[in-house]
């Protein structure tokens, strides 16, 4: 009996000393943590080309219309660095519900939307906000031309941020929603 508990130690010793090596395996394809392979981190080798800074004053203008469903449609057009990322709201005064996206400027221009419930937007007034997030946050190729704080940044649309962020863009409009569609307001 003795001699069947020695045999049976002894396969589960050589059982679990068959389970590893000892040794590491890499193969270069992709570090474990935990037991899950995780992938390799991307590094941008090289930096972002030398381009000339941002010399103008931002030019942001927006357009609105009512799609087929009575949900709004925002289209916009400035002069921003194409990849510039903006945030685009409505909002419904009345009630102050709201409905945000998030756009990358392309060609000189951006659109979002439809913004609004499935059953449309009941008639009344509202706005549309148009807004920059910190420079810091953008890509490399934008933050090569609006500078890292935004301080290539001028014009009407250009204000700083509250918490040292540099400078940002905010634009707002006024704009009812009619019988006959879409008015702008001052």
């Amino acid at each position: 009996m003795k001699g069947w508990r020695r045999v049976m130690v002894g396969i589960m010793l050589s059982l679990l000393a068959g389970c590893g090596n000892g040794e590491e395996q890499d193969d270069g394809s992709a570090e474990r943590l935990g037991g899950v392979a995780q992938p390799e981190e991307e590094h941008d080798t090289e930096p972002a080309p030398e381009q000339e800074p941002f010399d103008q004053e931002v030019a942001l203008g927006v357009s609105v219309r009512l799609d087929e469903t009575s949900r709004l449609r925002v289209e916009g057009t400035t002069n921003l660095p194409p990849g510039t990322r903006l945030r685009v709201m409505a909002q419904r005064n009345a009630s102050g519900v709201s409905w945000r996206e998030s756009v990358v400027v392309e060609e000189g221009g951006f659109a979002a939307g439809p913004f609004g419930p499935g059953s449309g937007l009941p008639e009344g007034a509202y706005r549309i906000r148009v807004t920059m997030p910190p420079a810091s946050v953008q890509p490399a190729s934008v933050q090569s031309r609006l500078g890292r704080q935004g301080e290539h940044l001028s014009g009407p649309f250009v204000v700083g941020t509250q918490h040292g962020q540099g400078q940002v863009i905010e634009a707002q409009w006024s704009l009812r929603i009619e019988p006959g569609g879409v008015q702008m307001t001052p």
